[in-house]
């Protein structure tokens, strides 16, 4: 039994599933705009609820990005302390394969969209090829949604973490190219990070716990401080403001 754990985007979630990866429970949160202060009481909740011994976990899969800056930080620094805690391997997995990997058997790419910061999105491009595997079109990153036309150029089935806005900006871009996932598959779920962490699972290809970190694609937010550092003859720090 694996435990499977999404903190990439706002709406978290935590999923267990066996080794043929069927989704035995499933929690999916929101607990509101860049808030994960509930993350860890889910965790015991969720396997309380569920009635697992946390020593009968065999691995941690962990959503490793790109998305939510702080969310990444917390889920991963969870992840890494449960794995070292019980002696388990750890596999991360990329977030945008995995929400990708919501939608089988299409013949359309897939587009899968994260919100990053105002009117940007992290995005990629997937495809089903042959024996049902997913090929990679384009690689992570982060852009204006605007130009999205800079990596699709055809009929596109497209998937995110906020149907109102993400689809109604697509369809005003694509118009009749743009295909919409339904809106109820518009969340990222922990059992998806499950499923693809579980088949590099039984191929025995973990993680290294002190080498995987979060995928940010891009630097923070964190504007300079506008004052400037000062200190007087006695060398006591003073803002100057």
């Amino acid at each position: 039994m694996i435990l499977a754990i999404n903190t990439a985007t706002i709406r978290f979630g935590l999923a267990l599933l066996d080794e043929d990866e069927t989704v035995l429970a499933e929690y999916l949160i929101a607990p509101g705009k860049k808030n994960f202060k509930n993350f860890m009481p889910s965790i015991h909740s969720f396997l309380t609820t569920s009635k697992v011994d946390i020593q009968a976990l065999e691995a941690i899969i962990v959503a490793v990005g790109p998305g939510s800056f702080t969310g990444l930080r917390v889920g991963l620094a969870t992840a890494k302390g449960m794995a070292q805690g019980l002696q388990i391997p750890i596999i991360g997995v990329p977030t945008l394969e995995a929400m990708a990997s919501q939608l089988p058997f299409t013949i359309y790419p897939i587009c899968p969209m994260i919100d990053s910061r105002k009117e940007e999105v992290f995005t990629a491009l997937f495809r089903w090829g042959d024996n049902h595997k997913m090929v990679r079109m384009k690689e992570d990153m982060s852009l204006k949604i605007l130009n999205l036309t800079s990596i699709v150029n055809e009929a596109t089935l497209f998937i995110g973490n906020n149907f109102s806005h993400q689809g109604d900006r697509v369809k005003e871009i694509f118009g009749h190219k743009a295909r919409l996932a339904p809106a109820h598959l518009w969340t990222l779920k922990a059992s998806a990070i499950g499923s693809l962490g579980m088949k590099r699972l039984l191929e025995n290809d973990f993680d290294d716990l002190q080498e995987l970190v979060p995928s940010y694609l891009r630097h923070p937010d964190i504007r300079p401080n506008p004052f400037q550092l000062l200190t007087d003859t006695k060398n006591t720090l003073l803002w100057d403001n």
